[in-house]
């Protein structure tokens, strides 16, 4: 089954150019297309995609992080890709706590674009590896310290410390179990425990403990 797919772009000649490129694909449809928030919900009632690609710059003072917010809470079934012109770190903060599952630059290979739309739908998240640092920085940055007691005393197996490490630095569950040869149902078996030994929710908790721990290292620009 191909991956029902709508398009959200001010610019005609840009959705234009999106669904000629995404056509090349097999495993995608793009099933609808707007240039208007307003008109979003009503399209996705009518063509139920799995998947909706963002920019954040709707025109006529239409935001695409408000769009999304708003899309997430009618359907959060959906999953969205922003794909944008920028870069900004805030930005970027912005549409991931909106619920964006990943960001794409414009400027990036449509690979990516695809890449992010397949991940979205298996529930994985992708950010562009030229924003990757600035988003790792961020958090870095800005890392509190709640749950902090019970997740300093977790004691977690090598195994597990593995799965963490590998998890932090993006790969997924597939590519762990490829890595470390072992079943995906056993890497997610390994997370879960992880995550509730570390009282972490998500993979930006998890990023931000392994940044804190030690266990994610940032080279050097």
């Amino acid at each position: 089954m191909a991956i029902r797919v709508v398009l959200v772009d001010d610019h005609a000649v840009v959705r234009e150019g999106l669904r000629a490129l995404l056509a090349r694909e097999k495993d995608i449809e793009v099933v609808g297309e707007t240039g208007s928030a307003a008109e979003l919900l009503n399209l996705v009632d009518k063509v139920r995609p799995e998947v909706v690609v963002m920019d954040l710059q709707l025109g006529n003072g239409q935001n695409g992080v408000e769009a999304t917010r708003a899309l997430l809470r009618k359907r959060p079934d959906l999953k969205v890709v922003i794909l944008s012109m920028y870069d900004d770190r805030e930005l970027i903060f912005r549409a991931l706590e909106a619920g964006a599952r990943g960001y794409v630059l414009k400027r990036a290979g449509v690979e990516e674009l695809i890449q992010a739309i397949r991940l979205a739908v298996k529930g994985e998240a992708f950010l562009d590896p030229q924003i990757a640092r600035r988003v790792i920085d961020g958090l870095q940055q800005g890392l509190p310290a709640a749950r902090e007691g019970d997740a300093g005393k977790a004691e977690l197996t090598d195994r597990e410390m593995e799965v963490l490490r590998l998890a932090a630095e993006g790969l997924t569950n597939a590519e762990i179990a490829r890595r470390l040869f072992i079943s995906v149902k056993t890497v997610q078996a390994h997370r879960a425990n992880l995550m509730q030994k570390l009282g972490l929710h998500d993979r930006v908790d998890l990023v931000k403990y392994a940044i804190k721990k030690g266990i994610l290292k940032l080279e050097d620009d």
